[in-house]
């Protein structure tokens, strides 16, 4: 674990949240959310895909092309050899559960969505807030909030209200849907064993090996700090776990992240009481215990935020919100966090120098190796672009 080294921050994509975000390769990618304008929810353009390339440290925006999703907010996405798979969400038209997929590694600069129509099986009923582990080139989706008619009601949906004209329910879900991409099947797996956590949305999810957990979410007026998982090759249920020691508190539009062999980082919020959260969390599998990262700045809440693990342990944390967006939803954030959440490799360490050095080494660094020379360059590109943002922001700070 590393010491205490600060968030670096990062920054040029419009704000947004409820959005997607996916690592592939040495990019992030983020799609759709929205933002507050003048007390008005308006949904970001669906054709616009903003990427971050992770070593030099610079943004992007690509226009996509091909079957649109709709501007949505609350969706799910996931990233499946390349392709970025898009389910659920809520629009003006009300809840989705249509997927689409859109292929990253386009050799030609050109992003095409697909809407996913020609499946086998039975899709989810339509819903937003949910979240999903993948696995096996699986999308394996679990809860969210959304609508049923009366005939699909069950045991896993707890009705939050009801419109009785044309007899639709809505509430919370705590079913397991699984799309396998290989096969283009929706199936819903026969759970063996164990007790299901209760229904919920705005939760997260994360797999270590054949394992995925789920942490907290919302239900009616509850938020919630409950540990379970399930096994994704038995499918079988844990119950909720009894975690060794202290325990983050209860929230739901957080995020749950993989960093490390048998390690997950948990990071901001909403409470029950209402409060946006800053702090971070480690949960180590073999000890069943949470340890609280005392080190992380307090002034950086962040609540449906999205999060994603980089090659060398540091999670992406990009947009969300800063404020209670049931009472104050102005607070939308640009701003990209990169928590370091182990020690750097020597390479990475040694990078980092020269690019933050280049000035008193740039009669040096030609005689690097080729391949070397390359990742040097783009180490010098990320620290100039840092320190022009840094010096951007302190500029702003004096007019204000």
């Amino acid at each position: 674990m590393a010491a205490d080294p600060p968030p670096e921050e990062f920054g040029v994509a419009e704000e947004r949240s409820g959005h997607c975000a996916v690592i592939d390769g040495n990019c992030l990618y983020v799609w759709g959310g929205y933002v507050s304008i003048e007390e008005n929810e308006v949904y970001l353009p669906n054709d616009e895909l903003w990427i971050y390339e992770i070593d030099s440290g610079l943004w992007s925006m690509h226009l996509m092309k091909g079957e649109l999703p709709p501007s949505m907010s609350g969706s799910c996405g996931a990233c499946i050899n390349g392709k970025l798979y898009i389910f659920g969400g809520f629009d003006d038209k009300g809840y989705s559960n249509q997927l689409y997929h859109v292929n990253l590694r386009t050799k030609n600069g050109i992003y095409v969505w697909k809407q996913i129509t020609d499946f086998k099986g039975q899709p989810p009923t339509p819903r937003d807030k949910l979240a999903c582990w993948v696995y096996k080139d699986r999308l394996i989706y679990f809860g969210g909030y959304g609508c049923r008619k009366q005939n699909e009601l069950s045991d896993c949906f707890d009705v939050h209200d009801a419109f009785w004209e044309g007899q639709i329910f809505w509430g919370w879900h705590n079913d397991v849907h699984v799309f396998d991409t290989s096969t283009q099947t929706w199936y819903q797996p026969k759970i063996k064993r164990g007790i299901a956590p209760q229904p919920r949305a705005a939760h997260s999810c994360a797999v270590i090996g054949n394992t995925g957990y789920v942490f907290g979410g919302r239900v009616l007026q509850t938020r919630l700090n409950d540990l379970h998982s399930l096994n994704l090759d038995t499918w079988i249920w844990s119950g909720k776990i009894a975690t060794n020691g202290e325990k983050p508190r209860d929230r739901s539009w957080h995020t749950l992240t993989p960093v490390a062999d048998g390690k997950l980082f948990l990071f901001g919020g909403l409470s029950s009481d209402n409060v946006p959260l800053s702090d971070g969390w480690i949960y180590d599998v073999a000890t069943n215990e949470w340890q609280q990262l005392t080190y992380l700045p307090q002034t950086r809440p962040r609540l449906w935020h999205t999060a994603c693990a980089g090659k060398e342990g540091e999670v992406l944390v990009f947009g969300g919100s800063k404020d209670d967006l049931h009472f104050l939803d102005r607070g939308h954030c640009s701003d990209l966090l990169i928590f370091q959440t182990q020690p750097y490799s020597l390479l990475r360490l040694s990078l980092d120098c020269i690019g933050k050095n280049a000035v008193l080494l740039e009669k040096q660094i030609p005689w690097l190796p080729s391949r070397l020379l390359e990742e040097v360059m783009d180490k010098i590109t990320f620290w100039v672009a840092v320190n022009h943002r840094q010096k951007k922001k302190a500029k702003a700070e004096e007019h204000e």
